[in-house]
Parts: structure tokens; C-alpha cells; sequence
């Protein structure tokens, strides 16, 4: 493992726990509705509930949980209360979740491999995997006789 590849290795664990933690907060259905519904405006409390169809007890509660880890802010306004995500993490992850999900998850998919022009490794596809390469087995019936 190189210096470079090492010290990458260290901030990963430093900040796997962080990494965990987002992911657990996005893995609810209804706080991941909240976050993609106001990731591209603020929404209201009442706008909220109309359009997610979440009671108000329920949505109030996941706004909290939102809220105490740090992924929303609020904003006031007379007796509205207005929901933003205020965590560049999160608002980051929602985009590449509306890409995957919603718009053209090829084009994700393709960002992420290297480009054409960069040397990638040549892969054989007979050669076995290496490394930590998951290794499958095609398991086939044996012949009755």
C-alpha cells in the first residue's frame, strides 16, 4: 500500500463513523422523502405534509431527528416554519440519489469510471479476480440418475 493509499485509508476511518451516521439518518423512507422533496426549495411544515401525505405527528418527529443531527434548518416566517437541508453532505448525497433514481443513473454510473483517455488497468475477462474482488460460483445441478 503506497503513503497516499495508506493515509486515504486513515481518513476513511476517521471519518467512517460520520459516513455511518448520514447514512442511517437517510436510510428512514419518510426523512428520505423530506430531503428530496426540499432539497431543491425550502418547504413549509404544511406544505410538508400536504405533499408528502405524512401526518403531522410523524412528520414532526422525523423533522426533529433531521434537525438534531444537523440536516435541516429552519426559517420563520409569521407562523411558518420553513425546512431547507442545511448539511453540504447531505445536499451533495440527495443530488447524486435524484441522478440515480430520478434522472439518468447511466450518467452517474459513467462519471465514476475513469475516463477514456486515463490508463486504466486492461482487464481479461477469463482471468480470475484479484485483490478483494468478489469470487461467485455458478452452482449447476448435478445430473439425476
Amino acid at each position: 500500500m503506497s503513503d497516499d493509499q495508506a493515509a486515504a485509508m486513515g481518513r476513511l476511518k476517521d471519518k467512517a463513523p460520520q459516513a455511518a451516521e448520514l447514512l442511517r439518518q437517510l436510510a428512514n423512507t419518510n426523512r428520505l422523502l423530506i430531503l428530496c422533496h426540499i432539497a431543491a426549495e425550502e418547504r413549509s411544515v404544511g406544505q410538508l405534509e400536504a405533499d408528502l401525505g405524512i401526518k403531522q405527528p410523524a412528520l414532526s418527529q422525523q423533522l426533529a431527528e433531521l434537525r438534531q443531527y444537523g440536516l435541516v434548518k429552519t426559517r420563520r416566517q409569521s407562523r411558518s416554519i420553513y425546512y431547507s437541508i442545511a448539511d453540504e453532505r447531505a445536499q451533495a448525497v440527495m443530488g447524486m440519489l435524484y441522478e440515480i433514481f430520478c434522472g439518468d443513473g447511466q450518467a452517474v454510473g459513467a462519471r465514476l469510471q475513469p475516463s477514456a483517455g486515463a490508463s486504466a488497468p486492461a482487464t481479461d475477462a477469463s482471468a480470475p479476480p484479484r485483490g478483494d474482488a468478489a469470487r461467485f460460483a455458478r452452482v449447476t445441478p448435478a445430473p439425476r440418475r
